[in-house]
């Protein structure tokens, strides 16, 4: 028995998920689309994944480009995820008017977002209907805090004075569940799991 794809929307759905607009600049032009599917996958070396539909226009960009920035949005940026879930001509032709600048691969960072991901893609892997990118971070900020795995990216970045990430603090993540976007409350709030310092013991 085949599985619904709907119903398999709606399972898949339950799992909450941080929204992403993943961007790429390939001969001058820009190219952006709103992505939940993206995790990290390593430390050593420091490897994020991105999934990107078969049909998606921006596909034969990242594929030119070899490089892509993940940008997490805050929850202010809904209208901005919104324009690039959509084929309109603000986003095909003007880039949803989004500020943005360069890090250290070349593709577009956008102003303001909570942290990003500056990553060159080193595999591509099908993945059914989607292909599936495995990018080395080259880059990564928040919080208007920057740092780069080339000590040259880092000093061209800053020599250029191309730094236009904001310091945003307090902000909350823009979130996604069961096809509806979401807002993160503060209501909730447990300690973190690490583990607390070991008391001094008196002589």
């Amino acid at each position: 028995m085949a599985i619904e794809k709907i119903f398999f929307r709606q399972v898949m759905g339950h799992f909450t998920t941080g929204v992403t607009i993943v961007t790429t600049s390939s001969k001058g032009v820009l190219a952006g689309l709103t992505v939940n599917s993206f995790c990290s996958v390593s430390l050593e070396p420091p490897l994020v994944l991105i999934c990107v539909d078969l049909h998606s226009s921006t596909l034969p960009m990242f594929r030119e480009s070899g490089v892509f920035a993940v940008n997490m949005l805050t929850e202010e940026q809904e209208e901005l995820s919104r324009c690039f879930a959509t084929p309109n001509k603000d986003r095909f032709g003007a880039f949803c008017h989004a500020p943005n600048y360069t890090v250290a691969t070349g593709a577009p960072v956008l102003t303001d977002v909570l942290a990003f991901v500056d990553a060159r893609i080193v595999a591509e892997y099908p993945g059914g209907d989607h292909a599936i990118f495995l990018g080395q971070v080259e880059a990564i900020g928040f919080e208007g805090k920057v740092l780069f795995i080339n000590e040259e990216d880092s000093q061209l970045y800053h020599q250029s004075g191309r730094n236009g990430h904001t310091a945003i603090r307090n902000e909350k993540p823009l979130a996604y569940y069961r096809g509806q976007y979401r807002r993160i409350g503060d209501n909730y709030r447990v300690p973190s799991l690490a583990v607390p310092p070991r008391k001094e013991e008196s002589v």
